[in-house]
């Protein structure tokens, strides 16, 4: 018999994207596995069960059925405690299971003796670049935010020529040059502003650089575990708001995108910061589901301080649902190709180092000592 793999229709508030799209169904299907997918669980992303059905899917309407005959589990978000009910022991869970903040459901997944991977705790190796969700879902959240900004500015980005005279470029600095900072400074760009992007890791400058935009120098090298950036030290933090400061006040809009894997996002734009910008400007705070790098951020909401726009976007990549899906759907594909035997049988054996660094619960042990710490301290 085909190993089953099941896609549910995701029920998380505001998450529009579907863990696998047809053009994956069908390479899985073409390599032996059997794929069900719930009515209607790509609609909202753009994929309808029509295009699910000629990929080779088997489209199911009995939530619970889907959930309790799959042997494999594919989500975005974590699996509700409902699902996890439903669940037989042993199936396998895969999704972005942002364990820090869902202690409840990883101990309910440890109790039900499901197996679940973590897609965020993938290592950051050579080898696992085609299934890092994080890297792909935060290209698009880079992108997202660099409209949202020009969408909330009352500026034109790019220059103008016109009867009624020239209109100057606006002015994007992007704070933090990882993946999602990146794309927006790329965005940006094509938008026709003048960038301007920071990061504490010196290495950042030559990507920076290479978008055409200006990196801000400061002799800090802050370059940390993974390719991330460390904590500074108090000095060098004075040190970097200096400079921060100036490069916000002169800004048309900000993006800010650094981020501390398991911690709270750094607090980058204080509000004597704010209070220097002109007024009209806009702040797109990325890490607003961490705390945000702004001081005045409000997760999930746009709210106005100093006459200051501050928007502080969640889950930025369900908004370009239909691509974001694509590229998690591919990144899950590649991941699978580990679990699978050649002759298209479920693997136990999770040694190889990528399903070990990213592997969460097994046999009714919570596998990743970082929240195995976190739940026995919420005992």
């Amino acid at each position: 018999m085909p190993v089953q793999i099941s896609v549910p229709k995701e029920v998380a508030a505001g998450e529009r994207r579907v863990a696998l799209v047809p053009d994956a169904v069908k390479a899985l299907t073409k390599a032996g596995a059997q794929v069900v997918v719930e009515t209607r669980a790509g609609l909202s992303a753009g994929y309808p069960d029509d295009g699910f059905r000629a990929a080779g899917a088997t489209v199911e309407s009995d939530r619970a059925k889907l959930f309790a005959s799959g042997q494999v589990v594919l989500k975005v978000q974590p699996p509700s405690a409902e699902e996890i009910r439903w669940m037989k022991p042993g199936t396998v869970v895969i999704a972005l299971m942002n364990a820090s903040r869902n202690l409840e459901l990883i101990a309910k997944m440890r109790d039900a003796k499901l197996t679940g991977f973590a897609l965020e705790l993938l290592p950051r190796i050579t080898r696992a670049q085609s299934m890092d969700v994080l890297s792909s879902q935060a290209t698009v959240a880079g992108y997202r935010a660099a409209l949202i900004g020009a969408e909330l500015t009352p500026k034109f980005l790019p220059m103008l020529t016109t009867a009624a005279g020239t209109i100057r470029p606006a002015k994007v600095l992007i704070l933090g040059a990882g993946v999602a900072g990146l794309m927006a400074i790329a965005t940006a760009r094509r938008l026709g502003a003048i960038v301007e992007g920071y990061d504490v890791r010196r290495a950042a400058g030559e990507q920076v650089r290479s978008l055409g935009a200006k990196f801000l120098e400061l002799q800090i090298n802050a370059e940390g575990a993974g390719g991330y950036a460390r904590e500074l030290t108090d000095a060098e933090k004075q040190k970097e708001a200096e400079m921060v400061a100036k490069a916000v006040a002169e800004a048309d809009v900000v993006i800010t995108t650094a981020a501390i894997p398991g911690r709270r996002a750094p607090i980058l734009v204080r509000d004597d910061m704010v209070a220097r910008m002109r007024p009209g400007s806009v702040i797109v705070d990325l890490a607003a589901e961490t705390g945000g790098n702004c001081e005045l951020t409000k997760p999930g909401e746009t709210v106005t301080a100093h006459d200051v726009t501050i928007a502080g976007p969640l889950n930025l990549p369900s908004q370009l649902a239909f691509h974001a899906s694509q590229m998690y759907a591919k990144n899950l594909q590649s991941f699978l190709t580990l679990l699978f035997t050649k002759d298209g049988a479920l693997i136990t054996d999770y040694s190889d180092e990528i399903l070990a660094g990213s592997l969460l619960v097994a046999d009714g042990v919570v596998r990743h000592a970082p929240t195995a710490q976190l739940l026995a301290g919420a005992k």
